[in-house]
């Protein structure tokens, strides 16, 4: 049995804040982030009714009342996400077996690769091929990220994995500016790799043949440029897009509850997401238009519950807002795949994976009425959690993404990025990238985790865990159901505010002492010492990319710019899809801030909604 403490549908805010005047973030990967002391648990969300946006009559959700215990559990009892657990489980916990047979599994559970994939997408799982060992990489310009993206490659040469790229993009290149706008002085290059032109994209993949290694794009706000960049560019060095197969980030909805960086306001954000889908559909068989990310929800502060009822009613406007432009669901949803953290609560985790697929293939097939069984799938990729990590004793941090890594592949995921031990402090050295690396690969040559499907499945916890979290997402999904859905409650503020109360109590508790983290509250010997390297980004590569932007932008052919920028305004203004224009902006080298702009011009920029 289980009992949640206090509401699970309360509401959110973001550790990653955007500044006014330099835009520069302020992460929560340095900072433990706990919930609240047990004993003042309250639900705290708004009384006062939001004001109707141009004549809705969606109204704010009915508040859930939390479900407590008799008496105050002890905190070791107690679950992050704030699931009292019982001293142990049995088979009264939860039906685990078919009443008609009991020698098969519950339909609920089932088997893996058969509907509702409780237990996984595929048949064989990891016996049949392992997951994509995804690093996360980018920082300085695109030479140094491209050195760092053949040092994994080549560490990852002789395994059975199947080795993918994933691409991390500096701070202006995320808000979509270039690199010499007065708003990206001192961030060009320093959480990511700059990327300001076609020629910039070229240098980025140089060598690397991207039609046979996977390349995934951590971006959203302007996702639509960076993709069409790298479309030119492929087509420039005469690959078939048919042959391309990676994953875009560009989920554009959960920047508006966690992390700040989108650039248009929700509607015209979201009708640009679409835009790309229908391209991908169109045009690319093999790529992931779009990864619906749970991941910097958690990140953020919520709990393990709200990222995955927040993730999929992401994924579910999404779907909404495709259909209503007239694509066939299952032309598009095959391609769409999730993206989760996995956090320190090891169990909440595994169970966590396996209920959104669940839900997912339900909300597919008698929600929007899919036919095809690939699009009842839920294709996941997890990372680790940056959150969990410390500036203090690093060190200790290889060991928490060993775990969470082990959680996420328990739980059933197709790709895993493991975080490096030194983020905290700074961009990863090739030491700690390394180090991140070789865990996977332990992970998948030395534990034995791979030999058999679903280890945990049937266990009597696992699956009453399971089935608690899957009842409390659907909770939520109603909710945000009953609001209007996903851009009704970013107008309300709902998702900041519920994402706020579960990232306050958690830091009550660990101030209380109810939740040890070693290292920080627990355990500090040694804290005074210097455990590792930091990996320093000189200025002068600041300088280096405004300098080569500059003579980029001097000897490109001028009028063709102005005529590409123009096609982009046109086609944002007439309602059409934006891709086309541009990828024919990136081939006349137009820039990533000049395309980001010509749509401004016509979309304007959001300056945010309500904070609480």
């Amino acid at each position: 049995m289980f009992v949640v403490r206090y509401s699970l549908c309360c509401a959110t805010t973001n550790n990653e804040l955007r500044t006014t005047n330099n835009e520069q973030r302020t992460t929560s990967a340095c900072l433990p982030r706990y919930h609240y002391r047990m004993s003042k648990v309250k639900n705290r969300s708004a009384k006062t009714p939001a004001p109707k946006r141009n004549g809705s009559t969606a109204k704010r959700p009915k508040k859930i009342e939390p479900r407590v215990t008799p008496s105050k559990p002890d905190p070791e009892t107690v679950t992050i996400s704030g699931y009292v657990v019982d001293e142990s489980y049995g088979p009264d916990a939860t039906a685990t077996v078919d009443r008609k047979d009991v020698s098969k599994p519950d339909p609920r559970i089932g088997q893996a690769g058969q509907f509702p994939y409780t237990r996984g997408i595929h048949k064989g799982m990891y016996r049949d091929r392992l997951w994509t060992m995804r690093q996360f990489a980018g920082f300085g310009s695109a030479d140094d990220t491209n050195k760092r993206f053949k040092y994994l490659l080549d560490h990852a040469a002789g395994t059975r994995a199947n080795t993918g790229l994933s691409t991390a993009f500096d701070l202006p290149t995320l808000m979509g500016r270039d690199s010499d706008d007065p708003l990206s002085a001192g961030e060009v290059g320093r959480c990511g790799v700059a990327i300001d032109t076609i020629e910039d994209m070229h240098r980025l993949y140089a060598d690397i043949p991207v039609d046979e290694v996977t390349v995934s794009q951590t971006i959203n706000g302007p996702a639509a440029v960076i993709w069409a960049m790298y479309l030119a560019m492929a087509k420039q060095r005469g690959m078939d897009w048919k042959n391309i197969g990676g994953t875009l980030q560009n989920d554009i909805l959960k920047e508006f509850h966690s992390q700040n960086e989108f650039i248009y306001p929700p509607e015209a954000s979201v009708k640009i997401v679409v835009d790309t889908i229908e391209f991908a559909t169109q045009h690319l068989p093999k790529w992931n238009s779009v990864s619906i990310s749970g991941y910097h929800i958690r990140e953020a502060g919520s709990t393990a519950t709200q990222e995955l009822a927040f993730t999929l009613r992401d994924g579910m406007e999404y779907v909404e807002w495709c259909v209503k432009r007239g694509l066939d669901v299952d032309a598009f949803a095959p391609r769409l795949s999730f993206f989760f953290n996995s956090h320190n609560e090891f169990f909440e985790e595994i169970c966590k994976l396996r209920a959104a697929r669940r839900i997912w293939s339900h909300i597919m097939r008698d929600r929007y009425k899919a036919k095809n069984p690939r699009s009842w799938l839920m294709r996941t990729h997890v990372q680790t959690a940056g959150c969990s990590l410390t500036e203090q004793q690093p060190l200790n941090n290889v060991i928490r993404v060993a775990y969470q890594a082990m959680a996420g592949v328990l739980g059933g995921c197709q790709s895993l990025h493991t975080d490096s031990m030194d983020e905290t402090l700074g961009l990863p050295t090739e030491t700690a990238v390394r180090v991140a690396l070789r865990t996977q690969q332990i992970l998948a040559h030395e534990t034995g985790v791979h030999r058999t499907v679903d280890p945990l499945g049937g266990s009597w916890f696992v699956e009453a865990l399971t089935d608690q979290m899957e009842k409390d997402a659907n909770q939520i999904i109603k909710a945000i159901d009953d609001m209007g859905g996903v851009v009704e409650g970013i107008h309300q503020g709902y998702f900041r505010r519920s994402i706020a109360e579960a990232s306050y109590r958690f830091g009550q508790e660990m101030e209380a002492g109810d939740r040890l983290i070693v290292g920080v509250n627990a355990y500090t010997d040694g804290n005074e010492q210097k455990q590792v390297e930091i990996l320093q980004i000189p200025h002068e590569l600041e300088t280096e990319q405004c300098d080569r932007l500059r003579k980029f932008k001097k000897n490109r052919n001028q009028d063709g710019a102005k005529r590409a920028l123009e096609a982009i305004r046109r086609a944002a203004r007439s309602n059409e899809n934006v891709m086309p224009s541009l990828i024919d902006g990136a081939l006349a080298n137009c820039t990533l801030g000049e395309m980001v702009q010509a749509m401004a011009d016509v979309y304007g920029r959001y300056t945010g909604g309500p904070e609480w």
